[in-house]
């Protein structure tokens, strides 16, 4: 307990509302009202333990994108479809039909690689090729996301896994936020944005093509890290240490003056 209590004690004195609430340990997602009351709530994923943990950090969300395009990580480009189309470049062509991917330029042109596709793996290790996904129920994203500018390249979405929300541990991330219920998300944040009812939001949803709206007031975001929580029934909740955060604070603060950064 005494580590999200230390956490607590660097954020700010006063916190804006409304305001988004993502709880990493608890798997939980807030959104609270001007007077702290809870307006939205829903289970996230959130990213994996091992090599994709979810930052923490605080933001502002600005814009809300119906029917996203996936723009692959290079991370992702690299670590896991560069090595299968070393091994089968003809692979290439069906890769991407089935998966709705294609092929752009830096500045999102498509491009298409003819029949020879031997020379695409070193052009997408160099970024000179980028691979997308494009928008449907099937996108990595899903069908809305959620932008709020980060240098860690996270945002909350979407998700066809709908299957993961059953689950009581939810690390399965690569580290962006994954939403139970963002229809209810986007409504909330949307609610001052004349016109755009929850109708109107499924309808961009599930509508035919691409559409980025922005908030009318941006919403301030925070990414927390608390391991014990304290609603308002007064019952206190204790959630595991996934990413081993108050593990390595105690060991910091046991290391005394000067703390190590």
């Amino acid at each position: 307990m005494e580590w999200t209590f230390e956490r607590w004690r660097w954020l700010p004195a006063e916190c804006p509302t409304p305001i988004v609430v993502v709880n990493i340990p608890e798997f939980q997602l807030r959104g609270y009202d001007k007077d702290f009351s809870v307006g939205v709530t829903m289970k996230v994923v959130v990213g994996r333990s091992y090599g994709h943990k979810t930052p923490v950090f605080s933001s502002t969300m600005s814009d809300i994108v119906f029917r996203p395009y996936w723009q692959v990580p290079q991370s992702i480009v690299r670590s896991e479809m560069i090595p299968l189309l070393r091994k089968d470049p003809a692979s290439l062509s069906p890769y991407l039909t089935i998966g709705k991917f294609e092929l752009t330029d830096g500045q999102g042109n498509v491009v298409d690689t003819g029949n020879d596709a031997s020379k695409t793996p070193d052009q997408l290790r160099a970024g000179k090729l980028l691979i997308r996904q494009k928008p449907g129920p099937n996108n990595a994203l899903g069908l809305v996301k959620f932008v709020f500018a980060n240098s860690y390249n996270v945002y909350m979405h979407d998700t066809p896994v709908v299957g993961s929300f059953a689950e009581s541990r939810r690390d399965f991330s690569h580290g962006c936020i994954r939403l139970e219920k963002p229809a209810e998300l986007a409504a909330w944040v949307l609610r001052d944005k004349p016109g755009w009812t929850p109708d109107r939001i499924r309808a961009a949803m599930n509508g035919p093509v691409s559409e980025r709206v922005a908030v009318a007031h941006p919403i301030p975001v925070a990414i927390l890290y608390g391991t014990v929580v304290v609603l308002e029934d007064g019952v206190v909740r204790f959630y595991d240490d996934i990413y081993g955060h108050d593990a390595a604070l105690q060991r910091i603060l046991a290391s005394g003056y000067p703390y190590a950064q």
